[in-house]
């Protein structure tokens, strides 16, 4: 797959609007500013994408979606697991390491911030698009990288080498609390050529 600048560059918008999405949901989740910053759009091979987070071992928490309609595609939302502890702080005002290992209310913590991410940016697809994304219920996984990528690429039946990654950070009023996460789009066959289609672009084969 071969991604124009051009295509780069809406990709990076499509980014920028789901992140200002988020940072207003987040915020009223909160009852607090929240800061996000710019996101960082990318097409990378799954090694590549794998290496990006932290490498095949790398525990993670992951949020996992199936996206059906005009754009089917398998969605990611993933934080390492330091990231995952201090965002389970940050969104219950604890100060940065109380949380240690996740529990039941960690889950539950990830998993609502995840949906609201994940919906933030497939909102903003749709949105800029007039395209049709329905999401599936979304799913709460914890396991290495690996294990991970391996097993929603086999359920997904992705056909690519590349992945969408879109990389953001958002923290509270201290930028010491910052929490990394990673947003992996795995689309089907033709789901991207849908898609630049709609935005008014062609993708290049």
């Amino acid at each position: 797959m071969s991604i124009s600048n051009n295509e780069m560059d809406i990709l990076q918008e499509i980014g920028s609007i789901g992140v200002g999405n988020a940072a207003t949901a987040l915020a009223d989740l909160l009852q607090a500013k929240v800061n996000i910053s710019v996101p960082r759009a990318t097409f990378l091979d799954l090694e590549e994408a794998i290496n990006l987070i932290g490498g095949l071992e790398q525990p993670v928490v992951c949020v996992n979606l199936k996206l059906d309609g005009d754009v089917p595609a398998t969605v990611l939302y993933i934080f390492d697991q330091p990231s995952a502890c201090a965002l389970v702080d940050l969104l219950l005002g604890q100060a940065r390491g109380t949380t240690t290992a996740l529990d039941e209310m960690g889950y539950s913590v990830v998993m609502e911030v995840g949906n609201i991410l994940t919906g933030s940016f497939t909102g903003a697809i749709a949105n800029l698009t007039g395209l049709r994304l329905v999401p599936s219920v979304p799913v709460l996984a914890y396991d290495m990288l690996g294990a991970l990528f391996a097993t929603s690429v086999a359920a997904s039946g992705y056909a690519d080498d590349q992945v969408l990654c879109i990389q953001t950070s958002f923290w509270g009023n201290q930028d010491r609390d910052r929490v990394d996460s990673h947003f992996i789009m795995l689309p089907e066959v033709e789901a991207l050529d849908r898609l630049f289609q709609a935005l008014g672009v062609a993708a290049d084969s």
